[in-house]
């Protein structure tokens, strides 16, 4: 019986070290993270009113290095965020699909760090005027 306590311990142990060592990765590292919007969202004079620009929901991007090779791709949330973790590096992202037609969706050039995430803020043009 004391072996079996013993043990249940021991996998409680290793389980709980093993989700906090992720919690600390996440909250760490190198890459990008940031928000993505888009607009305008509407024809027409923009309104003091209305919100100009608001978040690219559930869109997918991808991350090509300087070489123009794809080397990982995101969906930003329903909030336009998004968390990517790269190599040190120069970057190009680009929507998923989105190479010609009405608007621009990137390409954004960003340059990642070693040690850090760095932030953006990249505002997506519909093409609506």
């Amino acid at each position: 019986m004391q072996f079996r306590k013993s043990r249940i311990i021991l996998v409680l142990l290793v389980m709980s070290g093993c989700f906090s060592s992720g919690q600390t990765q996440s909250g760490s590292g190198t890459g990008i993270e940031g928000v993505i919007t888009f607009g305008p969202t509407q024809g027409g004079p923009i309104r003091a009113d209305t919100p100009s620009s608001k978040p690219l929901a559930n869109a997918t991007f991808v991350v090509e290095n300087a070489k123009g090779a794809e080397v990982a791709s995101f969906t930003t949330d329903d909030q336009g965020r998004f968390r990517v973790p790269l190599t040190p590096g120069h970057y190009t992202v680009s929507k998923e699909g989105e190479k010609h037609g009405i608007g621009h969706y990137g390409p954004f050039d960003v340059d990642v760090v070693a040690g850090r995430m760095t932030n953006v803020h990249w505002e997506c043009d519909t093409g609506i005027r």
